[in-house]
């Protein structure tokens, strides 16, 4: 008799201690749970034998990478109703070993066992990535990381960015906008933060597919010089530079930022790079951008923040991102980062939270690689399209949740004199 979805059901009530919100679908054609409900699909024994091998975010993550996992219905609302059980109590190692104390919870593995059939490990999907901990941030393995995350393929990026090929959080005139025009708007938004004219030199760290770069040069006369670690990303900037007729005002290098040497420059904007730091390496981060600034020259920081802890050394990285999108990535709590930024010798002028940006930027991001899903798959894989799936629309939710946020953060490298020629009005940008 087909009941796998029942005893699955039943075990999962068991583990967690409450019933599972949502419809399981299993393997053998049995469905159990609330009726109406989004529906989890288990599509194999084998995702039962992921989260057994790796329990919590891990788990899941391999198991719906390789498709042994999928969701019918709406994905956010599923991802919500999920989060409370499995995601946010698995934040802490200690609760899973808390849990298995219940005889009732061990019970629950043991059939959990039974069910998931031959015991052997299955191997993690190609997609994944493992960094070793002890190189965090050297420049290899940063080179490395980048290279994860965006050599995936740069159509598969104009499928999901559009054609600003903007990756960071677009700056929303309303709701109803355009992804292009909330996407140039912010690129206009960091330029008069700047304070860009004609004859400046703008540094553009993590310069992507040379949006900041190309927008700059055309629309405020600046020479702009361009890094980034990635080689594909690197290509079709330079294109993109000379499909503009912008080759005397754009250079675009594949170059680590601890290495640029031709200071100085009047402005620098980093737009959703620093999180590739560090949190061991972001004071050296902010020290190299101040010294490659003149003095009274801005800094503009885009960044994507956490909320703080209580007991900072209990943070750690979330599993599934560090190992399926941003390896050695992290976030640490705005207050950390305008400290550090102080510290370099910055003065911090201005800080802007747009966190809600960034949750409708992922919703239009989602749905543009929903919309072309059959063709991301041939270009990336289905496995890395499913990754992005996952990844961005996790991360809308977690943006709209107040769970992590995004900050523009301006500063100015102050001369001595204390001149800083700033506006006297905040947000009268000059």
């Amino acid at each position: 008799m087909a009941d796998a979805a029942q005893r699955l059901q039943g075990l999962f009530t068991q583990l967690l201690g409450a019933p599972l919100p949502v419809r399981i679908r299993a393997w053998d054609g049995s469905q159990a749970g609330p009726p109406g409900a989004p529906t989890l699909v288990v599509r194999n024994r084998r995702a039962l034998r992921r989260l057994l091998w790796k329990p919590g975010e891990l788990g899941l993550a391999r198991a719906w990478v390789a498709g042994d996992l999928d969701i019918e219905g709406d994905l956010y609302a599923t991802l919500d109703l999920l989060a409370g059980l499995i995601w946010e109590r698995d934040e802490d190692a200690r609760t899973l070993a808390q849990t298995l104390r219940d005889p009732e919870a061990r019970a629950a593995v043991r059939g959990l066992i039974t069910l998931a059939g031959v015991p052997l490990p299955p191997a993690p999907p190609r997609e994944e990535t493992r960094s070793p901990r002890r190189h965090l941030h050297t420049k290899r393995t940063d080179r490395r990381a980048i290279s994860h995350h965006y050599d995936v393929g740069n159509d598969f990026y104009e499928i999901v960015l559009g054609p600003s090929m903007v990756y960071s959080c677009a700056y929303w005139p309303t709701p109803d906008s355009t992804l292009e025009q909330a996407q140039r708007d912010k690129l206009e938004l960091v330029c008069r933060k700047l304070g860009l004219e004609p004859g400046r030199r703008l540094l553009d760290v993590g310069c992507g597919w040379g949006s900041m770069a190309i927008h700059a040069a055309r629309e405020h006369g600046v020479s702009v010089v361009g890094v980034t670690l990635s080689q594909e990303q690197a290509a079709y900037a330079r294109k993109r530079v000379a499909d503009e007729g912008l080759t005397d005002k754009v250079e675009i290098r594949v170059q680590d930022y601890r290495d640029v040497r031709d200071a100085p420059y009047d402005a620098v904007s980093s737009i959703g790079m620093a999180e590739h730091v560090g949190a061991e390496q972001y004071l050296e981060y902010a020290a190299d951008l101040y010294g490659l600034l003149k003095p009274g020259g801005r800094l503009l920081n885009h960044q994507i923040a956490r909320r703080p802890q209580r007991d900072e050394t209990t943070y750690s990285v979330d599993a599934f991102i560090d190992s399926y999108v941003f390896p050695d990535g992290e976030l640490q709590p705005i207050g950390i980062t305008v400290a550090q930024l102080e510290r370099a010798g910055f003065e911090v002028r201005d800080v802007e939270a747009i966190r809600e940006h960034y949750a409708l930027t992922l919703r239009q991001w989602v749905a543009r690689l929903e919309a072309e899903w059959e063709r991301a798959v041939q270009l990336a894989g289905p496995g890395r399209a499913r990754v992005w799936r996952l990844y961005m629309a996790a991360s809308a939710l977690a943006f709209e949740h107040n769970r992590i946020g995004v900050n523009q953060v301006l500063a100015v490298r102050t001369p001595e004199s204390g001149t800083s020629d700033m506006p006297l009005r905040a947000r009268t940008w000059n």
